[in-house]
């Protein structure tokens, strides 16, 4: 499909060109569109409206967030090696803080 050509101009010049006597495989290399789209614009004068995507599912750690963040909790009392998470750079009382108002920690 040529630049700022819509796809209703385009399906038209393509109805018009079958008309004269085009074949599909001459009209597919003219207009640089392949065989489903030449199909379509024959059988109607519309184009398909656009399909929306699915909504995003949810994540499959949603039901554990709060069992995650517990145990996160808990690692702080932890003594190093026993962590799940470490950040070197914060006191203990800092992460905690930090991981009540939901701010992720890397490590």
């Amino acid at each position: 499909m040529p630049p700022g050509q819509s796809k209703v101009e385009l399906y038209a010049a393509l109805r018009r060109d079958s008309r004269d006597g085009m074949s599909n495989r001459a009209l597919q290399c003219k207009y640089g569109v392949t065989w489903s789209t030449v199909n379509k614009a024959l059988t109607s004068a519309w184009p398909q409206p656009r399909t929306t995507t699915a909504p995003a599912r949810p994540s499959k750690l949603d039901p554990f967030t709060l069992l995650i963040d517990e145990i996160l909790l808990i690692d702080l009392d932890a003594t190093r090696k026993q962590r799940h998470t470490v950040t070197p750079d914060l006191p203990p009382s800092d992460r905690r803080a930090l991981l009540v108002r939901g701010v992720a920690l890397t490590t």
